[in-house]
């Protein structure tokens, strides 16, 4: 137990994320950076480059006893946490990945917004696990409707804290 090796997500430092691809893989960390090839104009040409799919973002696939050298990487913040533990990304996502990059250029990840009434579930904090409804949203915070022992809560929430449900406009019964 704890020698089986799974893929998790690691936070980096903002544009370290092929630096640190490099320097894990020269530790014999199995790393995957997704590049995402795009055509820059320059003054004279346009040329084809490739940069991260994911900005601040590299896949490792490792075992427990790994994470702690991973962690000690410069440039390396944490690992993408999914409640309390570091976020288990399944090998069919990152084959997927891998083939879509195969097959297109110029992609562009773009978030999920979150619009009033959307059902959200909380993933971190006392409301860990709680669904929600979106009543307002900025770039920080989320203000939610909590419905609880026959009452409505209002909570402020962390952005980062909020994921939307698989059908975020069906109702919360």
């Amino acid at each position: 137990m704890g020698r089986e090796k799974r893929w998790l997500a690691v936070y980096t430092k903002p544009r370290w994320e092929k630096k640190i691809n490099q320097q894990l893989g020269e530790l014999g960390i199995t790393t995957y950076c997704p590049l995402n090839r795009v055509h820059r104009q320059w003054s004279d040409r346009v040329k084809l480059v490739e940069e991260p799919l994911f900005k601040s973002y590299v896949f490792v696939q490792v075992s427990k006893q790994e994470e702690l050298t991973v962690r000690k990487v410069p440039g390396v913040f944490n690992f993408v946490m999914w409640l309390g533990k570091p976020a288990v990304v399944r090998q069919l996502e990152i084959e997927k990945i891998k083939r879509f990059l195969r097959q297109h250029t110029d992609v562009e990840v773009l978030s999920i917004p979150l619009a009033p009434k959307m059902r959200v579930v909380i993933n971190a904090g006392v409301l860990m696990d709680r669904k929600a409804i979106v009543i307002r949203a900025n770039q920080k915070l989320v203000e939610l409707e909590i419905e609880s022992m026959g009452t409505k809560l209002i909570a402020f929430v962390d952005r980062k804290d909020i994921t939307p449900l698989h059908n975020p406009y069906e109702r919360m019964d």
